[in-house]
């Protein structure tokens, strides 16, 4: 079987982390050859080039370049893959024509949010619309996304994000790594993290405004905020002076796993307005490395965080109900136990790469069957 993978990037994000890992996990199968398709020569991923496979760079020279549709036939004329599996809005109208003459089966993976605004004016929405007819199978990676999308369910199937739970053995030493952040070791602190892209989508605003109200009335208290994006410089701004040596903003950074596990404590804030999350990877390594989690409540995130069991859902911008939440676990060091142990369970009961595999490996034989 041979399959051509097709993406927009692999600048860091949720959709390229897992896009990665199912390329890491189909290793294991060697009845399964594939190249790969990436329209940007920016990448964040380096494990790509471990893999040892094609990595054809397929580059537009401006933002409609229709040349982009002749060099992908020329890729699949040549490889003759059996199964095309695009990974954006984008690559999947690119991808249309050329499996369509060549046929060639074409798997949609654009589907990884819970979108809000559901009308012609979301370009996601509208192009999911379009290329659901023309696609062979959906695969999206969470319910909530589907249906929101409007997936036709009999061709649509719904794959958690795959977590290779060996990136989490050999991890840098705490200590070295507080002293790095912090400028002292003191594992007496108690450590909240969130990490996630600076941009609109996120409720980094709550975050800090219920970090600099908590942080009045206990010194023991830090933030730890990872990511890069539009908003950071604002938001970093936003921080009053004295206390900016207690909300650390990291920036981007490859050592997520080693940070996360400084982690007391797993936050994601989503302005759900604007966004709906699907499976974010942030939470399930937040769960990996057993650390109850905070979250905005909707879309793919009702899936897995569940309330009391792992964590607490909290409604978006609602800043009372995050630091009453986030209060009861700093208080209570058994509850945090309990929930993060929990989480930890459902990390591997549900997101173990090996078995995420095995229903992408089934997902294409199906199909070609």
């Amino acid at each position: 079987m041979k399959i051509l993978f097709f993406i927009d990037s692999l600048m860091a994000g949720g959709k390229e982390r897992r896009f990665i890992e199912l390329l890491k996990g189909l290793r294991s199968f060697p009845s399964i050859e594939f190249e790969i398709v990436v329209m940007s020569e920016d990448i964040h991923y380096r494990e790509v080039f471990y893999l040892e496979k094609k990595i054809h760079f397929l580059i537009r020279k401006k933002k409609k370049d229709l040349s982009v549709f002749k060099k992908f036939y020329k890729i699949c004329k040549v490889y003759k893959p059996n199964i095309v599996h695009t990974w954006d809005d984008m690559t999947a109208i690119i991808s249309i024509p050329t499996c369509k003459l060549l046929h060639i089966k074409l798997i949609n993976g654009m589907v990884t949010d819970t979108p809000v605004q559901r009308n012609l004016f979301n370009k996601s929405w509208l192009i999911a619309k379009l290329t659901f007819p023309f696609s062979d199978k959906i695969i999206g990676n969470s319910n909530a996304g589907l249906t929101a999308y409007g997936a036709p369910s009999r061709k649509s199937v719904c794959i958690y994000n795959g977590l290779d739970f060996t990136r989490f053995e050999n991890l840098s030493d705490p200590n070295l790594l507080r002293k790095e952040i912090f400028g002292e070791i003191n594992d007496g602190n108690l450590i909240v993290g969130m990490v996630a892209a600076f941009e609109p989508r996120k409720d980094y605003k709550t975050l800090i405004n219920g970090a600099v109200s908590l942080l009045a009335s206990n010194v023991s208290l830090r933030f730890v905020l990872v990511g890069d994006g539009s908003d950071f410089i604002e938001l970093k701004k936003s921080v009053p002076e004295q206390y900016k040596d207690k909300i650390i903003f990291l920036g981007r950074r490859n050592d997520i796993e080693s940070i996360v596990n400084l982690f007391d404590i797993g936050v994601l804030l989503t302005n759900s307005k604007v966004h709906g999350e699907g499976i974010s990877n942030s939470i399930i390594e937040y769960m990996a490395l057993a650390k109850p989690v905070i979250a905005t409540h909707g879309g793919g995130t009702n899936e897995i965080v569940i309330e009391n069991e792992n964590g607490f859902l909290i409604n978006t911008k609602d800043s009372y109900e995050f630091i009453n939440n986030l209060q009861r676990l700093i208080i209570n060091k058994e509850l945090r136990n309990q929930l993060g142990s929990r989480a930890f369970e459902i990390a591997h009961e549900k997101f173990d790469l090996k078995k995420k595999t095995v229903e992408y490996v089934s997902s294409y034989q199906n199909l070609l069957e």
